[in-house]
């Protein structure tokens, strides 16, 4: 991951409104740059094999696809890439198991733009830490 500058950010949601409002909020910050967006978990994978980008937004709920599956296949091959699950249910449950499949943060829908760009930077500040 870069140290600094702009982080790259792939966005992977079913919801054409949740990735539209994702990529409004992230690209009103210089410091990130949304470097693809994919519907579909399928998909997804694929961008980032091609993208490599430093940070993921993953929807956790998509009608392809499971986004803990997801997510753990994203961690076994790109295991320093920051991803923050992406919800609109903020049941404890889910969020357990997302943390114990690595996931770094945790997005609750609707979106506050700055609540969502201090998660995105605390999750890459803490992983810079360690």
């Amino acid at each position: 991951m870069k140290i600094s500058g702009n982080h790259t950010i792939l966005i992977i949601d079913d919801n054409d409104v949740s990735r539209s409002m994702l990529r409004h909020i992230l690209s009103s910050d210089i410091r990130h740059k949304v470097v693809g967006e994919a519907g579909s978990g399928k998909l997804g994978l694929e961008m980032m094999e091609r993208h490599r980008p430093d940070v993921v937004c993953l929807d956790i709920h998509m009608q392809d696809s499971n986004g803990l599956d997801v997510l753990r296949q994203i961690k076994k091959q790109w295991p320093h890439t920051i991803v923050l699950m992406v919800s609109g249910n903020n049941d404890r449950n889910t969020i357990l198991e997302a943390a114990q499949g690595g996931a770094n943060g945790y997005l609750v829908k609707p979106f506050n733009p700055t609540g969502l760009l201090n998660t995105i930077e605390q999750a890459i500040a803490k992983a810079r830490s360690q």
